[in-house]
């Protein structure tokens, strides 16, 4: 849970309390889920994080786990 909400920290930079906006946020999901993420709103993005919440909680413990390697080189 904490590295979720690290992650969306990050990310969510000027855009937090509606990430749906976000250029980032929008460009993510297009990515990771195709044509059903391209008219985001606030509807579709908790309906999409909700319904692939076990795919994005894999992306999330892969980026924790990327970040820990980049302090661990340093």
């Amino acid at each position: 849970m904490i590295e979720a909400l690290r992650y969306y920290w990050i990310i969510a930079r000027g855009y937090r309390l509606n990430p749906w906006n976000s250029p980032y946020i929008r460009w993510r999901f297009e990515t990771f889920f195709g044509p059903e993420a391209a008219p985001l709103d606030a509807r579709k993005f908790f309906a999409l994080s909700w319904k692939y919440r076990a795919q994005m909680e894999e992306f999330i413990a892969w980026v924790g786990q990327r970040r820990r390697e980049q302090r661990a080189h340093r």
